[in-house]
């Protein structure tokens, strides 16, 4: 069943909605993939924020004081698409006509920093809603710290587009859930009730009333029961920006697949091509004026392009607002200009702490504590928290305040026991910018952010991860905390920066680097338990952490017979192998790789210094799995790790036991050095 055109809706308003809908159609025909069916529903929701409320500018789309729209349905881009094309953005017909092709502008799925306007790489369902809440705790927080009486300069909205799928996926609710107590009135979603999913109606597998559990979350709800009413979508936007005190979710009845005679609110207008007769079908049945694919009323694009001329008026108003602000308050326009260009501040090295030997052992979570300590007056834009885990993993900023309702000044985020949200919260705060996020939790949990992470760096935002009791050096907690493959997987990732220090000297130069990164996300893997003190002046300066790998003690008494490779907590051992083998007359190069990212992007020279060809023999130890070492190693190589789950004891009694000791590595390169 088809639905007619709601009377009040004007003859340009209905070509320009059903643009949309045929370029959405027509691109995934010639594609033979993707969804035409939510971009075709949504159509009128996209006309009416995109060319009425949506401050954007197409011209300049990375304006900083634009709003932010994030598509968390991924799945549905041709409707970003055919709205960033039809509103004058750098994404002409050619790109639309290669909709899903290699090295187009149209992916499957919106990726941030290739086509022009995409805010977040979106694809993961709920990824988006995750991000959104970011954004808008970025703005309130750049509001609560530079705005002035009479001069807001930050004050933009945050929109995002969710569908079943988004709200299925827990990470929906935990976003939300938090948006909703931090009170995020800049905040206002659009939940896509069309009630089809790829298997068949939403009701083989869910009958949650959305509204009613957004409402509990402490967000305003409103309902639309015709998503082709203009006058009513354009009322509930005015509404939810009016919701000052709260996040607002819009409940929108639509129909997937609108105007398809014989797909219209069927899955299989989800996630495949109408086919070419049913969009002539559907073209007539929209009295669409052509059956040309592609082809787009010359009316209908002056209509939308409109917003060329609307965005760079809404630009330009806001430039006079920040030329006044920065006449009035010049030190903080300079600070915010700063922030928002992503340099960091002249001299923040200078805060770095120093260990010395009269500090003793100590474990690298609380020389990273002591390092964000001393940073966070120097880098006012370093704002973050933990999953409910400050106390362990030692994240707390003291004297800067809690991010919280009503105090977005802030800068200790509470996440709750929210780990899927945590992560693409955080990338939501570093694609909006202006800040510098960090997020903590136990290594153990870093898969529960796995999706998160891996978009980071896709995205190659600048995230920065706290991921403590790393590994079976935890101890009691036993194997369900004990994060033996994570290290590996971590280190798969393309893009991901691992940095596992030794020491606590190497923990303060694994800050700099996570800091000075860019491009990319970072995770510092940090020790529960207490590591030795390494005297620079016996061993490798640790400003070879920047490199990923060092020579830490070269051997005596000759050339090297063996190198042993380490990482954290594992590099005393290797140290204390080092000296019972050259007792025993084996030269042995100690090399410590906080980071195989790192290590290779070194020069092929500097890399064949740390690890000579000439030498094949060495052993690396990782209390971990040992999969990421062996290129490391080589053919003639082998890696003491863990290919098991741990155990529930002291710790130093689970290294014994699992062979991580000086005695098994001695015995080891003997073993090799004997073949």
């Amino acid at each position: 069943m088809t639905h007619a055109v709601t009377p009040s809706r004007t003859s340009l308003d209905q070509l320009c909605i059903n643009a949309v809908r045929v370029l959405s159609m027509d691109a995934v025909q010639q594609a033979e993939s993707g969804h035409p069916g939510t971009p075709m529903a949504l159509a009128p929701l996209g006309y009416v924020l995109w060319t009425r409320h949506l401050r954007h500018n197409p011209a300049d789309p990375g304006w900083a004081g634009r709003d932010r729209f994030v598509l968390s349905c991924g799945h549905a881009s041709m409707l970003l698409y055919s709205l960033l094309h039809l509103t004058g953005y750098d994404l002409p017909l050619a790109e639309i006509r290669n909709f899903r092709q290699w090295g187009s502008k149209t992916p499957g799925h919106p990726e941030h920093g290739l086509t022009p306007g995409v805010e977040a790489t979106t694809g993961p369902l709920g990824q988006g809603v995750g991000n959104a809440v970011g954004m808008a705790v970025a703005e309130a927080h750049l509001a609560a710290r530079f705005n002035r009486p009479g001069h807001d300069v930050i004050g933009h909205y945050t929109y995002f587009l969710a569908s079943d799928g988004d709200l299925m996926e827990g990470i929906s609710h935990e976003a939300a859930s938090l948006a909703g107590h931090l009170r995020l009135g800049k905040l206002i979603g659009f939940y896509d009730d069309n009630r089809i999913t790829i298997e068949g109606e939403t009701r083989l597998a869910y009958s949650d009333d959305a509204g009613r559990r957004f409402e509990a979350y402490g967000w305003q709800i409103q309902r639309l029961e015709d998503g082709n009413d203009l006058t009513a979508l354009d009322r509930a936007i005015v509404a939810a920006q009016g919701a000052a005190d709260r996040p607002s979710l819009i409940v929108v009845r639509t129909h997937i697949g609108f105007g398809s005679p014989n797909k219209q609110d069927s899955h299989k207008a989800h996630g495949e091509p109408l086919g070419a007769d049913e969009i002539t079908l559907t073209k007539r049945n929209l009295g669409w004026p052509s059956l040309e694919p592609f082809y787009l009323p010359e009316e209908a694009v002056a209509e939308w392009r409109k917003c060329l001329d609307r965005g760079a008026r809404l630009q330009n108003e806001w430039k006079k607002r920040t030329d006044a602000y920065a006449r009035v308050f010049s030190a903080e326009a300079r600070e915010l200009t700063r922030r928002l260009k992503g340099e960091l501040p002249a001299g923040w090295e200078s805060a770095l702490p120093a260990f010395t030997a009269q500090d003793g052992s100590v474990a690298s979570r609380a020389a990273s504590g002591k390092v964000i300590n001393a940073l966070g007056p120097k880098l006012p834009e370093l704002i973050g928290g933990s999953a409910d885990l400050a106390p362990s993993t030692l994240t707390l900023m003291k004297d800067a305040g809690d991010f919280e309702a009503g105090a977005y000044q802030g800068r200790n985020l509470h996440f709750g026991i929210r780990e899927h949200g945590m992560g693409a919260i955080l990338n939501g705060m570093a694609l909006h910018g202006g800040v510098l996020p960090f997020g903590a939790t136990f290594l153990i949990f870093s898969d529960y952010m796995r999706p998160a992470i891996r978009l980071a760096a896709l995205m190659e935002q600048h995230v920065i991860y706290v991921f403590t009791h790393d590994s079976i050096g935890l101890g009691e907690d036993g194997p369900t905390h004990q994060p033996v493959e994570m290290l590996s997987t971590l280190r798969a990732i393309p893009n991901l920066v691992v940095l596992r220090p030794a020491d606590s000297t190497e923990t303060v130069e694994a800050w700099r680097a996570a800091v000075s990164h860019r491009h990319g996300p970072v995770a510092l893997v940090l020790s529960r338990q207490k590591l030795g003190f390494l005297d620079r002046t016996r061993y490798g300066a640790a400003a070879g952490v920047a490199r990923g790998a060092y020579v830490l003690s070269e051997a005596s008494g000759g050339k090297p017979k063996v190198i042993l490779l380490a990482s954290g907590s594992e590099v005393g051992l290797g140290l204390g192998a080092q000296e019972k083998l050259q007792g025993l007359g084996v030269p042995a190069r100690v090399v410590s790789v906080p980071s195989h990212e790192l290590f290779a992007k070194q020069p092929k020279e500097y890399r064949e210094q740390v690890l000579p060809p000439a030498v094949p023999k060495r052993l690396a130890i990782e209390a971990a799995h040992p999969m990421a070492w062996y290129r490391l190693v080589g053919d003639q190589g082998e890696v003491l790790g863990i290919a098991r789950f741990g155990a529930s004891a002291p710790y130093q009694r689970i290294y014994q036991e699992l062979g991580l000791t000086v005695e098994n590595v001695v015995n080891k390169v003997q073993k090799m050095l004997s073949q």
